[in-house]
């Protein structure tokens, strides 16, 4: 299974990208970062703009879910075994889509195969980046059995 992560923005160096390299590196599973940008655009449309970018980096028949406030709220079990069900269902690609200071537009919410939730609070999108690497590592270590996630 191939993990992508579709965001808006770029990172640039610092520790953000520094903790999600990290985390990513630990998976079992290739991690494929995938950062567009929609140059000078205007708030009018902007989110959908973004979308076009996001959906060409959406492997066809990948698993999709989506960031979004409004989403879910899992427990680092309940997604985790998500994810082995998923692995165990034979995905090939797993991909998460985090977007910019309007959120996802709803033509790419609507795709999702899941809404996923960090909480009602919004996070910097670099660090809802770090956040998901975290919760992915997590999930790995919950399936495997490892002692990094304790209850």
């Amino acid at each position: 299974m191939r993990i992508h992560v579709i965001a808006v923005g770029r990172a640039r160096g610092g520790p953000t990208a520094a903790l999600f390299t990290d985390y990513a590196g630990r998976l079992p599973w290739p991690v494929a970062l995938h950062e567009v940008e929609a140059k000078a655009a205007a708030p009018a449309g902007r989110s959908q703009r973004e979308a076009v970018l996001l959906a060409r980096h959406i492997p066809a028949r990948a698993t999709l879910v989506a960031l979004d406030p409004r989403g879910r709220m899992l427990s680092s079990e309940a997604l985790a075994e998500r994810i082995g069900r998923w692995r165990d269902d034979g995905a090939a690609d797993l991909a998460f889509l985090i977007g910019g200071a309007d959120g996802l537009d709803e033509t790419l919410r609507a795709r999702a195969d899941l809404m996923l939730s960090f909480g009602p609070m919004i996070w910097p999108h670099l660090l809802a980046r770090v956040m998901l690497a975290e919760q992915l590592f997590r999930a790995h270590t919950i399936l495997s059995g490892h002692p990094y996630h304790r209850e």
